[in-house]
């Protein structure tokens, strides 16, 4: 669905079990219409698309692709944005690094993401814009030299010079433009704006500049047109706030490198400030986000530096003492505070304001997967909350 300010607005659906096809559709027949109903009764309602690689594999064999279209169109639904950063299983099972394999050095990642593209140009209607957010390249602590470093930027953009190609041709065939959406965070190879605009400027460009000059023939300037087109940044408001980056900077960071930004993903992180209520009390309720699916990587800022604890275990373990600390956990976007616990809510707001006078995307996708994980206090039901948060957001912005 479209807000006033014309931005197409989604939940992700990886809040929902998707291992294979049938979990994944029967999770959509179940949630969907009723969340329709409640904040799109009279409008078609948008969707993020979340597909692991085997509900992908599985949708793709004996005419589902077409079913689930008609199934959406019966039900005035469309889906404009897919989540194409976890490659596997994303509920029930220990995930943590997992998440960012197989990487973008990978032949797996590639076709996987090939596929969802083909997927979605067919899913996506006419005259529409689509995008799928990625992982950052891989993730950091599997490459620990410099030489390693190099070689997975190299082999990264090596591979999503393939996917350059592989939209250019799909746009000439199907005149639908889609992106691929780079989504940094915490301990990714790209973690942050400056790694972003150095990554396009040491590896990306040159390296898909003169492949794209050769394969298509054109002069170099279209070839960098080409490449910013097509390669864009998932800004999640959960992890640039983790990098502790303002909005309006990072924006204007990516803006003057020309770099894009394919979709917003609307997410809060804890916050967590030393203040006079005692650590102790802080600890305890620190220790409740403390679960064993998803990594919470814990940052800190000192000196103008930001330091970044791989999870959230060692932080507690720890207990060093602080001034405030951000951790990798998604919350309710709608709460401001958790007993003794801040979120990172004045990060969204910030953003929207931004996008009220710079529309910097028009994708904007809520993204609270850890409804299953959450305490004990915040867990309700799965369709109230999300509608809670569509709502909240709907009035924000």
């Amino acid at each position: 669905m479209r807000t006033s300010n014309n931005v197409h607005l989604t939940y992700c659906t990886n809040i929902h079990p998707g291992q294979d096809w049938v979990t994944t559709f029967d999770s959509l027949k179940k949630h969907v219409p009723e969340i329709k109903s409640r904040v799109a009764p009279d409008t078609s309602f948008g969707l993020g698309l979340r597909l692991s690689n085997k509900a992908s594999e599985q949708l793709g064999m004996d005419g589902k692709l077409i079913e689930f279209k008609k199934w959406l169109s019966d039900h005035g639904v469309y889906v404009f944005t897919m989540n194409g950063f976890p490659y596997g299983n994303f509920h029930d099972e220990r995930v943590k690094d997992k998440v960012h394999a197989p990487d973008w050095t990978t032949r797996k990642r590639l076709d996987y993401t090939k596929r969802l593209f083909d997927q979605l140009a067919v899913l996506l209607p006419e005259g529409m814009q689509g995008g799928i957010s990625t992982s950052p390249i891989s993730y950091k602590h599997w490459h620990t030299s410099e030489s390693a470093t190099k070689e997975v930027f190299k082999k990264g953009a090596e591979n999503l010079t393939e996917i350059l190609l592989h939209l250019y041709h799909l746009e000439a065939k199907t005149g639908k433009y889609l992106h691929l959406d780079i989504e940094p965070e915490p301990d990714g190879m790209l973690e942050n704006s400056d790694g972003v605009v150095r990554f396009f400027a040491d590896y990306l460009i040159p390296i898909a500049k003169p492949i794209l000059e050769d394969q298509l023939g054109i002069e170099a300037d279209a070839a960098t047109e080409l490449i910013h087109r097509y390669i864009t940044v998932c800004y999640d408001i959960c992890h640039f706030s983790l990098a502790f980056e303002a909005p309006k900077d990072t924006f204007t960071k990516l803006a003057a490198a020309r770099i894009k930004v394919g979709k917003i993903q609307v997410s809060a992180a804890l916050k967590i400030r030393s203040d006079d209520v005692g650590n102790d009390r802080i600890w305890e309720a620190l220790a409740l986000f403390n679960e064993p699916t998803y990594l919470h990587q814990v940052t800190e800022k000192s000196n103008g530096a930001v330091t970044t604890y791989s999870d959230l275990p060692e932080v507690l373990q720890k207990k060093n003492p602080f001034k405030e600390l951000r951790a990798h956990f998604h919350v309710p976007i709608f709460l401001e505070r958790f007993d003794v616990l801040d979120s990172t809510q004045d990060q969204i707001l910030k953003v929207l304001d931004y996008l009220k006078q710079h529309p910097v995307s028009e994708h904007l996708e809520i993204e609270t997967y850890t409804w299953d994980v959450l305490p004990a206090g915040l867990k309700k039901d799965l369709s109230e909350s999300i509608v809670r948060e569509i709502q909240w957001l709907m009035d924000k912005f």
